[in-house]
């Protein structure tokens, strides 16, 4: 793939896709990590001299977060550091005239580009009135956000082999920590949360004799309920939510790899409004909402000694202070170990801010949710497939 560092942009009209797809309280837009860190680029690209267009989105037709960017573009200008100029149309005749006005160095973000009909219609991307309306005024498109690389939406792929394409800097960066633990790699994969189709496509995909699985949340309960371990109330989540049609296929991967996965010993149970540590294998009467203490002192010596981390997924329910603890204990265990660390899933990522673990201390913090569980488990993304076919089209 060919990136920005490629290629002298001075004088540019750039179109850049980045994600500032935003957390929203009462119709205000949140500050939130993904507008900070796509700053960054947007201010390199600025000094670099290139004429900057923004592509964004903000959450999906039909749901309450389904905003206007003119938020967004206030809060990007006090992160960059400089003016965002803001138009209330994708690629109409304000949009248009605006592109053409740009001054080296100038940047400008287009509306929400969902509001456009046809931007998620997957199978007329080359076609779509975004890529037919901005083409002929760019130079170059960039796409610079991994977190949406996932969509085959116009302004994810659409522009490929219809202007030259660059990877931008956020993009690069996230791949890069990606593909320091991909496959090959001696990897710890701390897994947990409620998402249990994706983990098992991850466990399927990394389970290679060399990398090790420490299981907390819900994908733990399903296997240790697949393993015959009693899990008290906690079966009801999975049935409600339909995951007891995975426990033959988690039956599976423990036939197969159950010395690379690591299972908890105890678990904090909810008894009488409060915790209640019970080792597993015992009656367990409430529900399962942490690890415990043995577990979390378990994983915390496997961390100790990894060369690589990944984390995806809370322990528990850790917005709950007593049931916090296997949450903490984990992300406090790679925060001090030497092994380069990689943490993902928004869940997991707040619980670094609300649990007072330093990000610094984090080797990568992922932006990219879907798109970073869909990776790790080996599936393609449209956007990164653009990239790398059409990197050398022009």
């Amino acid at each position: 793939m060919r990136s920005v560092y490629d290629v002298n942009l001075r004088g540019k009209v750039v179109l850049k896709r980045i994600d500032l797809n935003s957390p929203i309280t009462e119709g205000k837009v949140l500050p939130n990590p993904r507008i900070r860190e796509h700053a960054k680029s947007v201010r390199e690209l600025s000094d670099m001299g290139a004429k900057v267009v923004l592509l964004s989105h903000q959450g999906n037709p039909g749901e309450e977060d389904f905003l206007s960017l003119e938020q967004h573009a206030l809060l990007l200008a006090e992160e960059v550091g400089k003016p965002v100029k803001f138009v209330p149309d994708v690629c109409g005749e304000k949009a248009k005239a605006a592109i053409k006005e740009l001054k080296d160095g100038e940047i400008l973000l287009l509306e929400n580009v969902r509001f456009v009909e046809d931007e998620m219609k997957e199978e007329t991307v080359d076609e779509a009135k975004i890529v037919k309306e901005l083409s002929p005024l760019a130079d170059y498109f960039i796409l610079d956000a991994l977190s949406v690389s996932h969509r085959k939406h116009a302004s994810v792929v659409g522009f490929g082999g219809k202007l030259p394409v660059l990877a931008g800097r956020t993009l690069v960066k996230e791949v890069e920590a990606l593909s320091r633990v991909s496959k090959g790699k001696e990897v710890v994969f701390v897994m947990g949360g409620s998402k249990v189709k994706d983990s098992l496509k991850i466990m399927k995909n990394q389970l290679n004799g060399k990398n090790v699985f420490l299981l907390g949340g819900v994908i733990a309960n399903l296997f240790l309920h697949a393993d015959g371990k009693d899990i008290g109330a906690s079966i009801s989540y999975l049935i409600t939510n339909d995951m007891l049609k995975y426990v033959d296929e988690v039956k599976e991967i423990l036939a197969k790899h159950r010395k690379e996965i690591m299972l908890p010993v105890d678990v904090g149970v909810k008894v009488d409004g409060g915790r209640k540590n019970i080792k597993v294998g015992e009656k367990i009467n409430g529900e399962i909402l942490d690890i415990g203490p043995e577990t979390a002192k378990k994983y915390a010596e496997i961390i100790k000694k990894a060369k690589n981390v990944v984390m995806n997924g809370p322990m528990g329910m850790y917005e709950v202070p007593e049931f916090s603890y296997g949450t903490k204990e984990v992300l406090r265990a790679i925060s001090e170990s030497k092994a380069f660390s990689l943490i993902g899933g928004g869940h997991t990522t707040n619980a670094l801010e609300e649990l007072g673990i330093d990000e610094k201390k984090i080797g990568y913090i992922s932006l990219s949710g879907k798109a970073f569980l869909k990776y790790l488990g080996g599936e393609e993304l449209p956007g990164l497939d653009m990239l790398r076919k059409h990197s050398k089209t022009f």
